[in-house]
């Protein structure tokens, strides 16, 4: 039967996304919105929308009642469920089963079935799937599941039952970390998904992430649609997807699909649904779980087959058979997605939450050189990043017909990106797309761990960037001066003259250079005689800009801080000062301000609220102790001691609200 109208159970880019594909197919949309989303994009894009509630999606989004009070009020005859939320709630779906409207998704028992992990790995290993090793069985409390990992060997993952996107997570290498995982995976578990239960498995080191795309209909026919590595995640949340896997041959991919097909035929599976693995470095692949929905990454397999996933799912629904066979598929070059989180990575990535001041996304399509950028994104300039929900701002994907061509892809549309308004981890993103360990392949589920066990401080720039970056600087600065006597103009028989010898310093750095024009353009030239040209059309008040320096092209982003020079490229942020020689020697002379000391503070790391206090005034610390802990974007951060002290004053209270950096205790 047709499907008329599409209701779509979600929000943001995810709702944006089905409206798009529904539109195109001719079918109208309903959007619902909480207090919060009141003026967000999907609700602006949609045929029609209703409210549901206040901000937290407790009693909004997941409310199965007030979804159907809106499909009652719209008359919509199906329900595209997006990820999160309600998609793999069996309950949801057999209330719409029971109110006659379609359910754009899998039958009911599989969504039972698959969405249990504990449920799933039975039936995986019954299916001839193979498994990782662990405890299947409901864990009790902390001391059992002490005992269990233990039993299995360390390192374990323990994981909530209902879990997804990363929440309910934790990795214990010891007593220690099990007895406080649990308890931390179980409280993620009940806030996120109303279901606290636990299970525990072997961890698997030097471990890749790998998934399977699946596809099928009512009438049995069940496809793999090749894979995706997925093993660039921080805190078990993927950040950087690509289609194919650099690492899988054809006859493990092989492997794995059949496998992930007989998984999906052995619960009647139909509609898209994905089958995660953890591959070892032999290729060795043992299953994870079955997400029965449409996945975050879906964009990239959609990139590589030209099978839009979406509107395979509404033509399932509506009981249509696939038009294509195994044998159809095929993996037609590289693409690669980022994800866009409203996370400081200058701060340990912690949330950041504020309005859209500037929100510009590079411009989509086919490109002059034949690469694709597509940006999945549920945001507009102007709009706010909420404390409530998921903290993406978008998805930016590059299509190329190889691996590298689409990460340098990838590395230009990034540099072309502008976001401000809060913090956000694109700098980091363009940092990952530059490093060799990721460009090579090599790459496991560890990779931000290892090659960031710090945290991400930023980009330094080397010599050659440093160069260029300079150079950018002095013509920059040269438009200025030019400029600014223009405007001035001629003082009785006066005019200011605007020098060519300038000294920039740059990442505490200073490169001495001399601006030179001639018929051929504009050169820098350097102290020892290298000189490099630059050509660029910016223009004051300019944000961003493409220059070519030195026969490299560069989309920089531009701000001016007073009379310093913002430049920010490819997960560099250097503030510039261009000064005439005279100038800089006398600036060498000046003191350096140092920050505020605020060593013996506990200040709230991010915009939040304060789920416990676990110490009390007059306490004693030691490093590394339990202080308090703050939710926020549905995620519980423990905040820890950073080294032995004595607790003198606690200035928040359980259930308060914090912005970043207020006072939650001082010590002395």
């Amino acid at each position: 039967m047709p499907i008329r109208k599409i209701l779509i159970a979600n929000r943001g880019e995810i709702a944006c996304r089905v409206i798009r594909t529904a539109k195109k197919m001719g079918i109208a949309t309903v959007a619902v919105y909480s207090d919060a989303d009141r003026d967000a994009l999907h609700v602006r894009q949609a045929d029609e929308a209703v409210h549901i509630g206040p901000a937290p999606s407790s009693q909004s989004y997941i409310v199965i009642e007030k979804i159907l009070d809106a499909i009652r009020q719209t008359g919509a005859d199906a329900v595209h469920p997006g990820y999160g939320f309600l998609s793999e709630n069996p309950a949801f779906a057999e209330a719409l089963e029971k109110e006659g409207v379609t359910f754009i998704g899998p039958p009911v028992n599989a969504i039972q079935a698959m969405g249990d992990k504990i449920t799933s790995k039975k039936l995986a290993a019954e299916a001839g799937v193979s498994t990782v090793p662990g405890h299947m069985g409901l864990i009790e409390d902390a001391e059992e599941a002490v005992r269990i990992s233990a039993s299995i060997g360390y390192p374990v993952m323990i994981k909530a039952s209902a879990g997804g996107g990363g929440k309910g997570m934790r990795i214990a290498w010891n007593d220690a970390e099990a007895r406080e995982g649990f308890q931390s995976s179980k409280n993620e578990a009940k806030s996120s998904f109303g279901d606290d239960r636990i299970f525990i498995e072997k961890f698997v080191t030097e471990p890749r992430h790998i998934e399977i795309q699946v596809l099928g209909d009512r009438h049995g026919n069940v496809l793999y649609l090749g894979e995706r590595e997925c093993s660039i995640q921080r805190r078990n949340q993927k950040v950087i997807e690509e289609a194919p896997s650099p690492f899988l041959d054809e006859a493990t991919r092989k492997a794995m699909g059949e496998q992930a097909v007989a998984l999906a035929k052995a619960v009647g599976y139909h509609s898209t649904g994905t089958v995660e693995f953890i591959v070892d470095g032999a290729r060795n692949f043992y299953f994870l779980e079955m997400n029965t929905r449409l996945q975050v990454e879906h964009p990239v397999t959609e990139l590589v087959t030209g099978i839009n996933l979406v509107e395979q799912m509404i033509r399932v629904a509506a009981g249509e058979r696939l038009s294509f066979g195994q044998n159809d598929v095929r993996l037609n070059g590289w693409a690669v997605e980022s994800r866009l989180y409203a996370e400081d990575p200058y701060r340990n990535f912690l949330p950041s939450i504020g309005r859209l001041t500037r929100y510009r996304p590079p411009a989509e399509g086919r490109q002059t050189d034949g690469t694709i950028v597509r940006n999945d994104t549920g945001v507009f300039e102007g709009g706010e990043i909420s404390m409530y929900y998921d903290p993406m701002i978008a998805k930016l994907c590059t299509w190329a017909p190889d691996r590298q061509a689409a990460i340098r892809a990838m590395g230009d549309a990034l540099d072309d990106f502008e976001v401000e308004g809060m913090g956000h981890n694109l700098p980091f993103l363009s940092a990952v797309m530059e490093h060799p360990r990721f460009r090579s392949g090599t790459i496991t589920t560890a990779f931000i761990a290892e090659e960031f066990p710090e945290g991400f401080s930023g980009v330094r720039p080397d010599a050659d960037a440093a160069r260029r970056l300079a150079a950018i600087a002095v013509t920059i600065n040269q438009t200025l001066q030019e400029r600014a006597v223009q405007i001035s103009g001629t003082i009785g028989n006066h005019r200011r003259i605007v020098g060519r010898d300038w000294v920039v310093a740059l990442a505490d750095a200073e490169l001495a250079g001399t601006l030179e024009t001639s018929a051929d353009g504009i050169f820098v030239r350097f102290a020892d005689g290298e000189a490099l040209s630059v050509a660029s059309g910016w223009l004051p008040g300019q944000s961003h800009a493409s220059f070519h320096v030195g026969g490299h092209h560069m989309g920089v982003k531009v701000d001016l801080v007073g009379t310093a020079i913002r430049l920010r490229w490819r997960g560099i942020d250097v503030t510039a000062r261009v000064r005439s020689p005279r100038v800089a020697e006398l600036a060498r002379l000046m003191p350096v301000k140092l920050p505020p000391d605020t060593s013996k503070m506990l200040l709230c790391p991010m915009p939040g609220v304060i789920t416990s206090i676990a110490v009390s005034q007059g306490d004693a610390v030691e490093a590394g102790q339990t202080l308090a802990s703050v939710e926020a974007m549905k995620m519980e951060n423990v905040l820890k001691a950073e080294r032995r002290g004595v607790v003198k004053r606690i200035a928040a209270t359980a259930g308060q609200s914090l912005a970043v950096d207020e006072l939650i205790m001082e010590f002395e």
